[in-house]
């Protein structure tokens, strides 16, 4: 009895430092790491011991013969990852190379020793995956004081706000980091937000090294007329109003529409898709916002399209997040047949690609003309190759008006999604790229800022899920504690307990 890894990969890669047999790939060592979607158990060398469930943070790993329903196919998914790479994939056979044999582990950040360095204080803004990886090899692998500061009057970041409540696995991550907030060597301070509360200087005079990990806050828009028309929103919005973000009001998303056009197709798209269109009675007991449930139970909201600039191969979900919304009750998937060149990828795709998924999905040229709730049950529709151009309407949008081989549509909605990425604002006291909407560094050390460093998505863009900021945190403590080792980190002037009154006396 295998095991096999599902939907819920986050790809942090802790259960491969646990695997006694090497059968979990691509490792942290190997060119495929970090561009693969997920990470794989190997049949064939599995020897069934679990120990990769039990380290697993969002339970994403299940024996074969237990997998739930929706994630059987898994089963074949990760077998077949291994029939395609070939045998070199797996572990070398004969060869008692001993528990853990392959040479990746938890970071050791060189040759750098807590013995290099006097006691650090360090203090990490924000508490979402990137600053919480961050803080666990500082307190696991240092002597390090930590200061965690968040603006929310909660913790997680995008954990806790950026995850469709239907994937509460996922979510689980949370309770992982949880335990470090209290750590004896962790002081916290919730509802601060630097730049408003306390500047940079203040928080770098009471500090040795500040690490900014406060990800992507705001989204890239379209630059189309009418994209500010009432009913045009963006889809962090609407992710933010149903996990309760303390920012976004109850009333700010209404569900009157039949139908509604989600721009971009990457996992908030999808993600945002399957929660408007699915059974409401489905997420009651989830963690989604209460408010949110009670309107999509009087949600109108028949069909929600997606549209997509790409093609079905270079679409920006995940095979994973994919397969998901092919087993939502009650909800029809279409692909808009609109241009012949989707079709055709779609039928020649090979049984790797991600086209070939969609080749059991309906495919039909949709009539706009006709309300949503002629096609009966609740549906998602993707359009591929087709682009926005405007949003109609007076105040209140009324269409998209879209491109396509099919020439010029406009396609009646009551609300437009736009969901085509975050985008990080600029930080207080810091340099900021206004093209990449990133703070400029090396390895995590921010450029002409000494003793202030970045990791996450303000440091390298909007990119990879939560596993990605382990390897990224591990970059930027170690360029931190090369710095402590040199003896280029500045001083602090002030002390942990006047930062801690400071902090009390202008928290919100």
């Amino acid at each position: 009895m295998a095991f096999a890894i599902t939907q819920t990969c986050c790809n942090d890669a802790t259960c491969v430092s646990v695997c006694p047999v090497n059968c979990i790939h691509p490792t942290p060592e190997e060119r495929a790491f970090g561009s693969t979607e997920m990470l794989y158990i190997d049949p064939k060398t599995c020897i069934d011991c679990g120990a990769c469930t039990d380290a697993c943070p969002v339970d994403a790993i299940f024996p074969v013969d237990s997998l739930p329903v929706a994630q059987r196919e898994y089963a074949d998914i990760n077998a077949a990852y291994f029939e395609q790479a070939g045998e070199e994939s797996r572990a070398p056979a004969g060869k008692d190379l001993g528990p853990n044999f392959h040479a990746w582990g938890e970071p050791a950040f060189g040759r750098v020793l807590p013995s290099d360095f006097g006691p650090l204080r360090v203090a990490i803004v924000g508490t979402g995956p990137a600053g919480m990886y961050a803080a666990e090899d500082l307190l696991l692998h240092t002597r390090a004081e930590v200061t965690l500061i968040d603006r929310l009057p909660v913790t997680g970041g995008l954990v806790r706000h950026g995850v469709a409540p239907d994937h509460p696995a996922t979510k689980k991550v949370g309770d992982t980091f949880a335990r470090f907030h209290t750590h004896p060597r962790v002081r916290m301070h919730l509802g601060l937000e630097v730049g408003r509360d306390v500047t940079a200087d203040e928080l770098a005079a009471h500090h040795d090294a500040v690490i900014y990990a406060v990800g992507a806050a705001t989204d890239r828009r379209l630059g189309i007329p009418g994209e500010d028309r009432t009913g045009s929103l963006s889809a962090t919005t609407v992710v933010a109003w149903y996990n309760a973000h303390p920012e976004v009001a109850a009333d700010a998303v209404e569900l009157s529409a039949e139908r509604v056009v989600v721009v971009g197709n990457g996992n908030v798209a999808l993600d945002v898709a399957r929660i408007l269109a699915s059974d409401p009675e489905t997420l009651a007991g989830t963690g989604i916002a209460p408010h949110a449930l009670a309107e999509l139970r009087r949600s109108k909201v028949r069909e929600v399209v997606l549209l997509g600039r790409s093609d079905p191969e270079h679409a920006a979900y995940t095979r994973s997040e994919l397969r998901a919304l092919q087993h939502v009750p009650g909800v029809d998937l279409v692909v808009d047949d609109h241009d012949p060149r989707v079709g055709t990828m779609i039928d020649a795709a090979g049984p790797q690609e991600k086209a070939a998924l969609l080749r059991e999905v309906t495919r039909q040229a949709v009539d706009w003309s006709l309300p949503p709730s002629a096609a009966g049950r609740r549906r998602i529709v993707f359009r591929f190759l087709s682009a926005p151009l405007e949003m109609c309407g007076d105040e209140d949008i009324r269409a998209v008006r879209v491109t396509g081989a099919d020439g010029e549509v406009e396609i009646p909605v009551g609300m437009a999604l736009r969901a085509i990425g975050y985008r990080g604002v600029p930080q207080a006291g810091l340099p900021f790229d206004e093209t990449a909407g990133t703070v400029p560094h090396e390895q995590g050390r921010v450029t002409g800022g000494s003793g202030t460093y970045v990791v996450g998505w303000i440091k390298r863009g909007p990119s990879g899920g939560i596993g990605a900021n382990r390897a990224c945190a591990a970059e930027t403590v170690g360029t931190l504690l090369a710095d402590a080792v040199a003896g280029t980190l500045p001083a602090p002037t002030g002390g942990p307990k006047a930062f801690h009154r400071l902090a009390r006396r202008r928290r919100r």
